[in-house]
């Protein structure tokens, strides 16, 4: 569908919303302006005081231009440097007259997958696995077993095709957003095509890698995976607003999301994320606990020195680039300064998880030689552009901020 009969869409689609959503901004407006400040300021993520000046005005200001360039619903920032806070805040709304606020929960997708990585690289250490042990150990059943590795998973050098790149996949998952995946019917489209290379050769990005290692987590602990997270990463680290869940559902406060890609601007909050990665990992967060997440994953808080140099590069660095049976759009070279680790991106030096779908982007960015961690979370207007808009506010903080290492190098 066109661009053009997507924003009369989107202006017939706002219409109706703000209609249906009068009652709860009524509502919501009545509760915050009858809540007493002192409860307010006992909530565990809130806004900067007011007013705000220096850096943490001129990142506001960053984050503003942007809602406007692009069309952004809303923006959540917080970022710190040396364990301090540079600003918090939200921007616009997540309803029709329902203020974001820094509280509010949203979809924080592949940030799992660096808790994937952690853990992995954690039971390394611990001598419980080797990286180059065969997913076949506990994976019997999947094709190509024997030959792809714990690394590999982690590292997305399996060769595995990535299922959400696959036609006849993108088609059911438009046609019925709210349908709930089981992992086998997600790495059935992965296995069903050829891998593109042989396993620990190349490198390409496929959801399936974390659907898998998911799987063998449990396998090797004996631990259900959000139990796992939650014992390894979530709890440690207190990232109380952090939660797996099995079902749609968000814990309130909910950051509302809405998206166009169907063809018309509709709301996508609780669409089915079990499609995302493996069952357990599928999270939902808040700015100040992608914060701390930032923070701790991009220091290698929960690893020993040794794991988290393996974390960073797990020999992917060298690795990848175009073959005669790999476009150069799927085996992408990894170079020193832009490359993948077990779980994470290393770009220019910052540590980085980045997800974005069905409407919202995010990403936990941390520059470990500045002690600096930025984390942005966005929600899609009628005419926002393709591509993660939190990245792109997280690469302009990061000039203002680190000008001598920008994000976007």
């Amino acid at each position: 569908m066109t661009r053009v009969r997507t924003a009369l869409l989107c202006a017939a689609t706002l219409f109706a919303a703000t209609l249906q959503t009068t009652a709860v901004a009524s509502a919501a407006s009545s509760a915050a302006s009858a809540t007493p400040a002192a409860s307010r300021a006992a909530r565990h993520c809130v806004g900067s005081p007011e007013p705000v000046d220096g850096q943490a005005r001129q990142v506001l200001d960053i984050a503003r231009q942007a809602k406007t360039e692009f069309d952004l619903n809303s923006v959540i920032l917080r970022v710190t440097e040396d364990g301090r806070e540079v600003v918090t805040g939200a921007l616009g709304e997540s309803m029709t007259g329902v203020p974001a606020e820094p509280d509010m929960h949203f979809r924080a997708g592949s940030v799992a997958i660096a808790y994937l990585g952690t853990v992995l690289a954690q039971l390394a250490d611990e001598g419980q696995v080797s990286l180059d042990d065969p997913v076949s150990r506990w994976l019997p059943d999947l094709p190509h077993a024997d030959r792809i590795t714990l690394r590999m998973l982690g590292a997305s050098t399996s060769g595995l095709h990535d299922y959400v790149t696959d036609p006849d996949f993108l088609a059911a998952l438009e046609a019925a957003p709210f349908r709930q995946w089981t992992p086998q019917e997600l790495v059935g489209y992965s296995t069903s095509h050829p891998l593109w290379y042989e396993p620990g050769t190349n490198w390409s990005y496929s959801h399936a890698n974390f659907v898998l290692l998911g799987a063998a987590l449990e396998k090797i602990t004996g631990t259900r995976l959000d139990k796992l997270l939650e014992q390894r990463v979530m709890d440690p680290l207190g990232l109380r607003d952090t939660r797996n869940s099995y079902t749609p559902d968000i814990p309130t406060p909910v950051l509302h999301a809405f998206t166009a890609e169907r063809g018309r601007y509709e709301e996508s909050t609780f669409w089915n994320p079990s499609w995302t990665t493996a069952p357990g990992a599928v999270i939902t967060t808040d700015i100040c606990d992608l914060a701390r997440s930032a923070v701790a994953i991009g220091s290698g808080e929960l690893l020993s020195a040794q794991a988290f140099r393996t974390q960073l590069n797990p020999g992917t660095v060298g690795l990848g680039g175009p073959t005669a049976t790999c476009p150069a759009t799927v085996c992408i070279a990894n170079t020193e300064a832009t490359h993948y680790g077990l779980g994470i991106l290393v770009l220019h030096g910052w540590v980085v998880q980045n997800p974005s779908f069905s409407g919202y982007a995010a990403i936990q960015a941390y520059l470990p030689d500045r002690h600096l961690a930025i984390a942005v979370a966005t929600t899609k207007g009628c005419a926002t552009p393709d591509g993660n808009t939190a990245q792109t506010i997280a690469e302009r903080i990061s000039e203002l901020l680190a000008p001598e290492q920008p994000l976007a190098g």
